[in-house]
């Protein structure tokens, strides 16, 4: 079974098409990052008029590449939440345009919960992608982690999932963001500060870490809020000094020590909570997922820590792309229902644990 995926949640334009839920046929992003970089993070109403320059494009290079015809694909499934409400309705359209037309089943995906099925690819038309040997296994514990979302979340099905913390604040990407902006480090933050801590001393500077009545939730703004007085002591500077005038102020060696002290203290907490729901649980199987998914210290981390192996999947699928968003499209063919691609609207704000699809699996 191929599946088309469409995904256009955020800054990244992307479609892929799958086969059988594991095998990637083909996948094209049409990244903004260099648009967005000069205003120092994502700006919606830009973002939106991208993507609409380059959606049809971006979905006919998704078929060529992979030597697909319309009738080769078996069903649509494109990002309707969450996400930038511009962004969403131009994949959306797309979408529910080419099932009327190509008399195709649409499936509405869960951006964030595609994240995690990143993990499931294990085949692909290019040799070049390290994959996973094998699927992941239920029970899993997947944590969830990136510019928008931090959340530890306990699958226990295909569509039956309960989650089990997440941030209280902001997320551990938009930390990272914030972090790097302070520290006059360009952006996306993620790998701006990984760069700058490969050569730093990670024990320099001692941070705190949060502490909440949940121990599988997570906060980071205590974090943030703690470089920035930081780095305004080190500089001589009281706490009314702008953070946009600290990066000029700051010298390499600082900068670096800052960035990698950071990352520690972040990488820690997320690993803590981890290993405390692994323990809870005892899940067959853990991923991690989303963009700071990629982080090399994260990933090193959770190998080190975890008493079960844990495979993780390319950094290409780490990121928005849209074949995270075809792999979960099959399973919904499976166990699912198609949408009306006449009356599907998108839902920006949508948690996770209030999709359709996984009430519906719950009841």
């Amino acid at each position: 079974m191929k599946i088309l995926g469409i995904e256009s949640s955020c800054d990244e334009t992307a479609a892929a098409v799958v086969e059988d839920g594991f095998r990637v046929l083909s996948s094209v992003v049409n990244s903004q990052i260099d648009i967005h970089a000069q205003y120092g993070g994502v700006v919606p109403e830009i973002a939106a008029r991208s993507h609409i320059e380059v959606i049809n494009p971006v979905i006919r290079e998704a078929l060529t590449r992979a030597q697909c015809s319309w009738d080769d694909i078996d069903a649509i499934a494109a990002t309707y939440a969450p996400g930038l409400v511009g962004s969403l309705l131009v994949g959306t359209l797309a979408a529910r345009t080419l099932a009327i037309l190509r008399n195709k089943p649409l499936y509405t995906i869960h951006h964030v919960e595609a994240h995690v099925y990143a993990n499931f690819i294990t085949e692909s038309s290019s040799s070049a992608l390290q994959l996973p040997s094998k699927q992941p296994e239920f029970p899993l514990l997947a944590l969830i982690v990136s510019g928008g979302h931090t959340q530890l979340v306990l699958f226990h099905g295909h569509g039956d999932y309960e989650l089990l913390g997440q941030t209280q604040d902001d997320a551990v990407g938009e930390a990272f963001d914030k972090v790097a902006k302070i520290l006059g480090l360009p952006y996306p933050g993620g790998p701006s500060i990984a760069a700058a801590a490969e050569h730093g001393d990670s024990e320099k500077y001692h941070l705190p870490k949060a502490k909440l009545d949940n121990p599988y939730d997570f906060s980071f703004s205590g974090l943030k809020t703690a470089v920035l007085r930081a780095v305004q002591h080190a500089v001589g500077k009281d706490f009314t000094f702008p953070s946009h005038e600290l990066p000029k102020l700051i010298n390499d060696v600082q900068r670096a020590d800052f960035a990698a002290s950071f990352q520690r203290v972040a990488v820690e907490t997320l690993v803590e909570r981890t290993l405390r729901a692994y323990s809870d649980f005892a899940p067959r199987s853990v991923v991690i997922a989303g963009g700071v998914a990629a982080n090399q210290e994260l990933r090193r981390q959770l190998s080190v820590r975890l008493p079960i192996a844990i495979e993780y999947a390319p950094m290409q699928f780490c990121t928005d792309n849209a074949a995270m968003i075809a792999t979960l499209g099959f399973f919904h063919a499976q166990y699912g229902t198609p949408a009306d691609p006449y009356t599907l609207d998108v839902i920006p704000s949508l948690s996770m644990v209030n999709t359709a699809w996984n009430v519906a699996k719950v009841l």
